[in-house]
């Protein structure tokens, strides 16, 4: 089932971007990737990615807000995991758990990098098949 599934991952870290992509491509999704969220602006103002991994600081410190902002204004059933280390950089501490939070978030699940592997693929299962 897996492998007609498209997986957006954004992530500036390019080496949080390949390890992301090793696991989802072994798990049989395709993955168009970003490196930025205006590279990613680019590629969903012309395709639709089954489900979206988008990293919080990039170009700015809020690039992912703003790109799971616009993801779900295009595309409003699109799952979206939002990636971060925030926390242990700034002290910042928040979550998507509850629908409050997720109404400002717009992501649907957020996981704490460095992300294991089993941990990514069971959110994406439970995210793509509620």
């Amino acid at each position: 089932m897996s492998e007609n599934i498209t997986v957006l991952i954004v992530d500036d870290d390019l080496d949080a971007l390949e390890y992301e992509q090793i696991i989802l491509e072994q798990a049989g999704y395709k993955v168009a990737r970003a490196e930025s969220r205006a590279e990613a602006e680019e590629w969903i103002a012309g395709g639709k990615p089954d489900i979206a991994l988008v990293d919080l600081m990039m170009e700015t410190p809020d690039a992912g807000f703003v790109l799971c902002h616009h993801i779900k204004k295009k595309y409003p059933a699109t799952p979206i995991i939002m990636l971060t280390c925030v926390e242990s950089e700034t002290g910042i501490e928040f979550d998507a758990a509850t629908r409050e939070e997720r109404s400002w978030v717009k992501a649907d699940a957020l996981l704490k990098k460095p992300v294991r592997q089993e941990q990514l693929l069971r959110e994406m299962t439970r995210l793509l098949n509620p």
